[in-house]
């Protein structure tokens, strides 16, 4: 396996990143197709793309970007329009970019063909106005005359740079006449085999700017001395100016040549400067990391977090100086634990830009015009949660749209626009995430859901459920309203996974509708599946952890409510009724109950409840350990701790505590109307 310093793996990993730009700058062309900011952002993507596969020997995908690029340069000179048949095609070919890069083995042959094929025809084959004779075409750029001299840096070679490779594009871009500047050559005995000693001088006549022959040095521009200067001034009529003398070492910075008013100022280098401290300290503002180390490293926060714990135990005896470093140590525990896990945090942007796509193709294979809105992009979230929401959103977005969004006749019939809208939001609430798609549909029909869960044998026709009780049903395996299976959905596949998955992740689902206005689908999510602040409990003679999040109070069991046998009961909370749960009946506990037992208030959502112990332990930094596959049908518990003196403590399931007393509740209505 190829790793982090694996020089094709970066280019993999910048390709990724590079193959990112150029969808958005498609997608949003098929919306803004004057927009030439667009245009020049995937076009410098395509170049760079280029340039980095021949530097790191992709060749498959350097000569096919090539040809990519050449076709798009029509769009870039203002020779073709930006249609939505070359978008279509521009992002198949960005697919086939794509697996070129990540599984050459694997792709189509003659598939790069067939691409290449379909752009030229999108692009020569657009009903575009012929220029007349002599009339530039808007957008062309005019005819020029360049002289281009640069010399490579010493390390150029090491790292990959192929002057051939550049001068070859200066060559694609006009006539050319090239020179070799070898007076910086030294002797023979004294040449280094690995350094650049040569430099090139062109003369260059063609229709480009100075923006295109700059790109030609993107990757060497930091390192190389380069000067650019324009021969023929424009609209000026002044004579040519001097063929160039015979090869001089290039300067440090150019001399400057005796002007005139009419003529331009002299070219200064794109990089001579050389770098001072600020500018360094901008190149290492950022650094890749593997993801394995991020999550070694967690691994490791989190152990410490154990072993202080312990210390902090050992400390409590009573030795003032041990106890003093007991707090020095947790302090900065929490401080390393508060920084490691920051560094794993992103924002969640960075997955709701991945479904534009997603929903350009299904708008087109659906007939259903469709809009994006996104929210709360900003909005962190670990790492490893972002990559685990990926497939549960794929499913929520494509039933929104195959599901929830009428056709065009019918949305114009029912009054609302031909487009539909799909809403992918985020937001904080305590220590969760938000993470809501929304559709603007015909909302949910909880009688032909019943029907059909009826039909299915998933509850009984006399089953008396609540409306939020027949949206839970969406979720079981196998179920599905949809009268015909297509491509998209109806074998009754996805929302299933799309629980699962989020149960994984200790969250939660709540689903609000309105009938003929669309549907809400809200995923409620912790911040990390690290550490966590959880408040320590004891029942009977068990200790568990309750995450502290999920926490709104604590307080006393009045007398009545501790002697009743058990069972489903009301504690009256400032004027609030909240039903409470005996976690002593939950664990069946043997042992008598502690005379003076507490109530933990927990809340989700709109939901209160209040779980009844024996005895309040304190706060307690919580190391989420995944409980084994032996467990994994446990509900009850979403994984355990380690606590200070070795022992391991159990991690309540907020979520399944709230069902157990939704479901006690239900009962106990039932026995009293009965």
């Amino acid at each position: 396996m190829s790793g982090a310093g694996d020089p094709a793996e970066i280019f993999r990993q910048e390709a990724a990143e590079l193959l990112e730009q150029l969808e958005q700058a498609l997608l949003d062309l098929g919306r803004r197709p004057d927009d030439r900011g667009l245009v020049d952002t995937a076009f410098r993507a395509l170049h760079t793309i280029k340039g980095s596969g021949a530097m790191f020997g992709f060749e498959a995908v350097a000569a096919f970007v090539h040809d990519f690029e050449t076709a798009f340069d029509r769009v870039r000179s203002g020779l073709a329009p930006c249609s939505p048949a070359l978008v279509a095609a521009a992002l198949e070919a960005r697919d086939h970019i794509r697996a070129l890069i990540e599984t050459p083995a694997e792709a189509e042959p003659g598939r790069g063909t067939a691409l290449l094929a379909a752009l030229r025809l999108a692009v020569e084959g657009a009903d575009a106005p012929a220029a007349p004779p002599g009339v530039e075409p808007p957008g062309a750029e005019p005819e020029a005359e360049w002289l281009v001299r640069f010399h490579l840096g010493g390390e150029a070679l090491v790292n990959g740079a192929n002057p051939l490779l550049m001068l070859d594009e200066l060559r694609a871009l006009g006539s050319v006449t090239v020179t070799a500047l070898t007076e910086a050559v030294p002797p023979l005995d004294e040449i280094d085999p690995e350094s650049c000693h040569l430099g090139w001088q062109v003369r260059l006549r063609g229709r480009c700017s100075r923006a295109a022959i700059e790109e030609v040095f993107i990757f060497v521009s930091d390192d190389a001395r380069i000067q650019i200067e324009r021969l023929d001034a424009p609209a000026t009529p002044v004579a040519e100016a001097p063929a160039a003398a015979p090869a001089a070492p290039v300067p440090a910075q150019p001399a400057s040549a005796p002007s005139t008013p009419a003529q331009p100022a002299p070219a200064q280098p794109m990089a001579e400067k050389p770098r001072g401290e600020g500018e360094i300290a901008r190149v290492g503002g950022s650094l890749r990391v593997q993801a394995e180390r991020l999550d070694a490293l967690m691994d490791r926060v989190g152990e410490l977090v154990i072993a202080h714990a312990r210390l902090s135990q050992i400390a409590s005896g009573g030795e003032a100086g041990l106890t003093t470093v007991a707090e020095e140590i947790g302090r900065l525990v929490a401080e390393l634990r508060d920084t490691t896990m920051s560094i794993r945090m992103l924002p969640i942007g960075s997955l709701f830009t991945r479904f534009r796509r997603l929903l350009h193709d299904l708008s087109r294979d659906l007939g259903k015009p469709v809009e994006l809105v996104t929210s709360g992009e900003e909005t962190e979230l670990d790492k490893t949660m972002i990559e685990r929401l990926a497939d549960p959103l794929v499913h929520l977005i494509r039933n929104a749209v195959d599901h929830g969004l009428e056709a065009p006749g019918a949305r114009i019939g029912a009054g609302k626009p031909e487009a539909g809208s799909i809403r992918l939001s985020a937001r904080h609430a305590g220590a969760e995430v938000l993470v809501t798609v929304s559709d603007d549909g015909r909302g949910l029909d909880a009688e032909r859901i019943r029907a059909s869960a009826i039909e299915k044998g998933l509850i009984s026709a006399e089953a008396r459920l609540a409306e939020h009780e027949i949206h839970q049903l969406l979720f079981q395996p196998g179920f599905s309203t949809a009268k015909e299976i297509s491509a998209i959905s109806g074998r009754g596949v996805g929302m299933d996974v799309v629980k699962r998955t989020v149960e994984q992740l200790r969250g939660s689902i709540e689903i609000a509708t309105r009938p003929g206005r669309g549907t809400d689908v809200t995923l409620r999510l912790p911040l990390t599946l690290a550490i966590i602040e959880g408040l320590l409990v004891r029942v009977g003679d068990g200790c568990y952890a309750i995450p502290l999040s999920a926490v709104e109070e604590c307080v006393e069991l009045p007398p009545p409510e501790d002697g009743r046998s058990g069972g489903y009961s009301l504690l009256q909370i400032r004027g609030a009724l909240v039903p409470f749960l005996r976690l002593r009946e939950v664990m069946r506990c043997t042992t008598p109950p502690d005379p003076h037992q507490k109530v933990v208030i927990i809340t989700a959502g709109d939901q209160r409840l209040g779980v009844v112990v024996d005895q309040i332990l304190g706060s307690h930094q919580t190391v989420i350990k995944s409980l084994s596959r032996l467990h994994a049908d446990v509900k009850t518990f979403s994984g355990a701790t380690i606590l200070g003196d070795g022992s391991v403590a159990l991690i309540l399931d907020v979520a399944h505590l709230l069902e157990i007393g939704e479901e006690e509740g239900r009962r106990t209505r039932m026995r009293q109307a009965a």
